[in-house]
C-alpha cells in the first residue's frame, strides 16, 4: 500500500511539474503529451482504487467466513446440549418463532412451593445453556398448581413456586435478576396437564410444576 501510495504522488508530482511549465509558456511538453501523463495518471489512480477495494471485500470475506464458522459451531454445540438435557432430564423442549419452552421435571408437594434437591442439576444445566447462548435474553418462570383451594390462593402459591426457581437461577445459576421473571398461572384450565387428577397426597402431581421459557427475540 505504501508503495502504491509512493507511486501516485511521483505521478503527481510529475504531471505538477509539468503543468507548471506548461502555465509558464515554458515548452517543456506538448499538449498530447501532456494528455497522456493525465491519462496515465487516472489510469494509476483507478487501479489503486480497485485493488483497495478488492482487497477489502477480500478481508470482509474472510471475516464473513469466519463469523459463519462460528456460528455453525455454535448452534451445532446447542443443538447437543439440548438434546443432552431432553435426553438426561427427560424434559420436552419446544421451539417456536423468538422463544424455547422447557417442559420440565420440576415438580412440588402437595401446597408446598421450595424447589427440593432432586431438582437442581436440571437448573443449573438450564442455566448453563442460558449463560451460553441466550445471555442477552428473557427467561420466564411460569408457575402451576392443580385445582384444590380457591383460584386468587392457587395464583398466589403458582407465584410463589415461580419465585423459587428463579432465585435459585439467580442464586445459584448465575442469571442475571434483570431478565428473568415470574408469572403465576395457578390452576388455569387451559394449563392443566391433568384436569382430573388433584391432591391432597401425590395426586395431581402433573400440575404443580414450573415451565421455563427463553425468550430469545429471534437471536
Amino acid at each position: 500500500m505504501l508503495r502504491k501510495l509512493d507511486r501516485t504522488k511521483s505521478l503527481l508530482l510529475g504531471t505538477t511539474v509539468v503543468l507548471m511549465g506548461a502555465l509558464s509558456g515554458c515548452s517543456l511538453v506538448k499538449k498530447d503529451e501532456l494528455d497522456g501523463q493525465l491519462a496515465a495518471m487516472r489510469a494509476e489512480m483507478e487501479a489503486d482504487r480497485r485493488a483497495e477495494i478488492a482487497e477489502g471485500d477480500r478481508r470482509v470475506a474472510e471475516e464473513l467466513s469466519g463469523r459463519m464458522d462460528g456460528l455453525s459451531a455454535r448452534m451445532d454445540g446447542l443443538e447437543d446440549d439440548l438434546a443432552a438435557m431432553a435426553s438426561d432430564f427427560d424434559a420436552r423442549i419446544e421451539e417456536f418463532a423468538m422463544a424455547l419452552r422447557f417442559d420440565v421435571p420440576i415438580y412440588f408437594g402437595f401446597d408446598e412451593d421450595e424447589v427440593t434437591e432432586e431438582y437442581m442439576g436440571f437448573l443449573d444445566r438450564f442455566a448453563e445453556v442460558v449463560n451460553r447462548y441466550y445471555p442477552s435474553s428473557t427467561v420466564t418462570v411460569e408457575g402451576f398448581t392443580d385445582k384444590v383451594g380457591t383460584v386468587e390462593y392457587n395464583k398466589a402459591l403458582g407465584q410463589r413456586r415461580a419465585m423459587s426457581v428463579m432465585e435459585y437461577l439467580v442464586n445459584h445459576g448465575g442469571l442475571s435478576s434483570d431478565r428473568i421473571r415470574a408469572v403465576s398461572y395457578g390452576e388455569a384450565a387451559d394449563r392443566l396437564v391433568a384436569a382430573d387428577s388433584y391432591g391432597p397426597g401425590p395426586e395431581g402431581w402433573e400440575n404443580r410444576r414450573v415451565a421455563l421459557v427463553i425468550d430469545h427475540n429471534g437471536a
